[in-house]
């Protein structure tokens, strides 16, 4: 259940707070020029790249890298295959997961590490596999750990994480805000130096400048009926979240709140694109989740059991009302199963800017769930 009340007392949030995800989520755009900074005090500047790679391979842990690999991939379109290496093992453990370059690999890829822990010998041992395939690796870790000392060993480049004095108390969740900013912001410079992107310094401090104003916007002293990202969190209270997503950023952007709600709030939630997402989503808006599907249980308990799970559309744009659109049919879909919808729709800007609000926005409404629903 949903403490509504929590919401809007600045002072609760701070205390239930434990993991600091509402300080992560509110330094993301100092996370992002930390992270800039990093990566130009280790000479991502000034590199001179003879040409783009064949490929980029991205090796992680978790949800993070998942959402590193999926951003790149996006952003950089066809210009070059982006390819995750799916890690094995028995346990999501450092020591127990392994990974493995593809046959193919070679001296014309580019080898991505991205990790927020650095410890994992499975990380260092694919870094000297690269090395003697002839791939060139780079590497987004914390500073002094066992994985940085590995990439220098074997000719790679190695970017210190920008992390806070107060992530260094317990392990950080992979969907933290504040993580995957310091991780993405190294590997966008990089990626910008080969020509895959367009990720530019100014490009960057954009970014930022944007981070900075949703979290004025969405901080935990703004009241709820003008906070998009506390508005949101109360609607998705006894809600199953189906995320909507229409444009080419904003799908990565959907698949990352879906992957921040389950690790942070413990809430389920399905995502699908527009407009395929009306045919392979309609089913489940004309059963039993619908709204209309049991409007009033005259027999419940209302003080000792919880209202019955529904359906909630959240619709993520990234481009304006307006052209070739599928959210029409979305609304018309929702409302004529009596299933509520919650839009989002970034303000103007460069399509780093658009998605960086969609992911500050829905991160924090994320958190804010988790917070006053006690996960």
């Amino acid at each position: 259940m949903l403490d509504e009340s929590l919401l809007d007392t600045p002072d609760a949030l701070a205390e239930a707070d434990h993991r600091a995800l509402l300080r992560g989520a509110a330094e993301a755009g100092a996370r992002v020029r930390t992270a800039t900074r990093h990566a130009a005090e280790a000479g991502v500047n000034d590199l001179k790249p003879d040409g783009r790679p064949r490929a980029i391979l991205i090796a992680g842990p978790g949800a993070a890298a998942i959402c590193v690999a999926d951003l790149l991939g996006t952003l950089a379109g066809a210009t070059s295959p982006v390819t995750r290496l799916a890690p094995s093992g028995v346990a999501p453990a450092a020591g127990a997961l392994r990974w493995e370059l593809p046959g193919w690999a070679g001296s014309v890829d580019l080898l991505l590490i991205t990790t927020p822990d650095g410890t994992e010998p499975g990380l260092s041992l694919l870094a000297e596999q690269a090395y003697r395939r002839g791939c060139t690796v780079v590497a987004v870790a914390p500073a002094r750990s066992p994985l940085s000392e590995a990439v220098h060993s074997n000719h790679g480049l190695f970017v210190p994480m920008a992390t806070a004095p107060y992530e260094q108390d317990e392990p950080l969740a992979a969907s933290a805000p504040g993580v995957l900013w310091a991780l993405l912001t190294p590997l966008l410079a990089i990626l910008d130096r080969t020509g895959l992107l367009a990720a530019p310094p100014d490009a960057l401090e954009k970014v930022a400048d944007r981070l900075d104003h949703i979290a004025e916007r969405c901080g935990p002293a703004i009241a709820t009926y003008s906070n998009p990202a506390k508005t949101l969190a109360a609607e998705l209270a006894d809600a199953l979240p189906l995320i909507w997503t229409e444009g080419v950023s904003a799908g990565p952007a959907g698949r990352r709140f879906a992957a921040a709600l389950a690790e942070l709030s413990g809430v389920p939630a399905v995502v699908a694109e527009l407009p395929e997402a009306l045919a392979s989503h309609s089913a489940l808006l004309a059963g039993p989740l619908a709204a209309s599907a049991d409007p009033d249980d005259f027999f419940r308990d209302r003080v000792e059991e919880p209202p019955a799970l529904h359906a909630r559309v959240v619709l993520l744009r990234d481009r304006p009302i307006g052209g070739l659109t599928a959210a029409p049919g979305a609304r018309d879909l929702a409302l004529s199963h009596d299933t509520p919808i919650s839009e989002l729709e970034p303000e103007p800007g460069g399509e780093l800017e658009t998605l960086a609000e969609l992911i500050a926005i829905t991160d924090f409404a994320a958190v804010y769930l988790a917070l006053a629903s006690g996960a």
